[in-house]
């Protein structure tokens, strides 16, 4: 399994959306957590390092570091807005 961290932005946001799509985003995290290459709703980004998953309307940017075994949350967005930098 892989061990989960949150740059400070994204855990400020994830604790301050509605507790029913914080909780849909946290478990969809588990499940990359689990096996990062298997995961659904997850695409490689192609103009950036990285990968996306999609949860609803929201997307959750992620980079894997795989000599520290970690899924390191870079961003959670909203669909629009998620992919400007």
């Amino acid at each position: 399994m892989w061990r989960i961290e949150f740059t400070h932005g994204a855990l400020k946001l994830l604790l301050r959306m509605p507790r029913d799509q914080s909780t849909q985003i946290r478990r969809k995290l588990d499940d990359v957590a689990r096996d990062p290459f298997r995961a659904a709703n997850v695409k490689k980004l192609i103009d950036q390092d990285g990968y996306r998953l999609r949860v609803g309307d929201w997307r959750v940017l992620y980079l894997l570091h795989r000599d520290r075994i970690v899924v390191h949350v870079v961003r959670i967005a909203p669909r629009g807005g998620a992919y400007r930098r």
